[in-house]
């Protein structure tokens, strides 16, 4: 994976406090992850840059929609999306980034990249069931529903006609208390 040079911040030249900068986001970036999930992504994440003395804390803020294709109808929709992500980053003898939450950077680096955050951020903000919105209140009308409805019908009644004679001779037992 090739660091987009955008998503580099050069943190040596930058003086104490906050910073905040923001990123655009569409599919150009997530393709650069082979992540190909999303027909289209409108995204916009605002970074917040605070540097202190021994440490750095970066509060990620994400918004935005993506176009998915529902779970249930396959009809594609754009389903809202926000996250939050907060990453702490200290300073130590080698680059360590297996807390979810803590990255440890060699003493002597100059730069973070934030783009596989970032990345991160946005894919576990999607809900893993995506569903049309018309689904849940009952407005979509699609070819993939009519069929759901028509086959899940005639299931039920002939589930309702078959019956095995054996219970029927079980179900008289019951009824003849």
């Amino acid at each position: 994976m090739r660091k987009l040079a955008e998503y580099t911040i050069p943190y040596v030249g930058l003086k104490l406090g906050e910073h905040r900068f923001e990123y655009e986001i569409d599919n150009t970036f997530l393709e650069h992850f082979g992540y190909e999930e999303f027909n289209d992504a409108k995204l916009k994440v605002d970074l917040l840059f605070d540097k202190k003395t021994t440490m750095m804390e970066l509060t990620f803020n994400l918004s935005g929609t993506v176009n998915v294709n529902c779970d249930l109808t396959n009809e594609p929709y754009d389903q809202p999306v926000e996250g939050q992500l907060l990453l702490v980053i200290k300073f130590g003898n080698e680059y360590n980034d297996d807390n979810e939450d803590l990255l440890i950077l060699p003493h002597g680096e100059y730069e973070v990249n934030v783009q596989q955050y970032i990345y991160e951020l946005i894919v576990l903000s999607v809900p893993l069931k995506k569903v049309h919105p018309g689904v849940e209140d009952g407005t979509l009308k699609s070819e993939v529903l009519d069929k759901l409805d028509e086959f899940s019908l005639t299931e039920k009644k002939k589930e309702e006609e078959q019956t095995d004679p054996r219970w029927d001779k079980l179900k008289n037992l019951l009824n003849d208390k």
